[in-house]
């Protein structure tokens, strides 16, 4: 790719070909949502989560910024921030890396697979490692409370990103809104 911007352009519309929902922010492409699923085989399944997700100025040789907005129970994600303890995001980061891996393998793997030994939720972590039937219970009961498709706006059929929003749509799009959970 001959530029930063033109690398943003092209992940976000491959994230956008693979059937995620993206709600841009603002005018430009660094600043936008991303309808979440949970995987399959994990007490997350059936959740759905907006992400907010910032892409910084030298994308993609630095990460992007990604956390949840309604809440998630799970020991490596801040339950008041939404923010997210994953080393390739925060750490190991390449730039042979794209949106797609961040949506189909490292957010569903950190799902999968919490490390409770460095956590940001101590008493998820806690929870997972003293009984973690509990703390499976917990996961769905927060998925049923917080991460329904229409608490986060998602349908079932896919919109294209040219189609007008409706009013209800808009209104709901605070664009000052903090990247922390919305509380119904």
């Amino acid at each position: 790719m001959s530029s930063p911007s033109k690398r943003r352009e092209m992940d976000l519309m491959k994230l956008m070909m693979n059937d995620y929902k993206v709600e841009m922010i603002n005018d430009g492409m660094q600043e936008f949502y991303v309808h979440f699923h949970g995987p399959a085989d994990s007490p997350y399944h059936g959740g759905v989560w907006k992400l907010r997700v910032e892409l910084p100025d030298a994308y993609p040789y630095k990460s992007p910024s990604i956390g949840f907005v309604n809440k998630i129970y799970h020991p490596n994600v801040d339950e008041m921030s939404g923010s997210v303890c994953l080393d390739v995001i925060n750490q190991t980061w390449s730039p042979m890396f794209d949106l797609v891996n961040v949506f189909e393998v490292f957010l569903p793997q950190l799902l999968l697979y919490p490390n409770a030994s460095d956590p940001l939720n101590g008493e998820a972590a806690a929870l997972m490692m003293r009984d973690k039937p509990s703390y499976e219970q917990r996961v769905k009961e927060y998925c049923e409370k917080y991460a329904k498709a229409e608490d986060v706006g998602a349908l079932p059929e896919e919109k294209s990103s040219d189609e007008e929003l409706s009013e209800d749509e808009y209104d709901s799009g605070d664009d000052d809104m903090a990247a922390g959970p919305v509380d119904p």
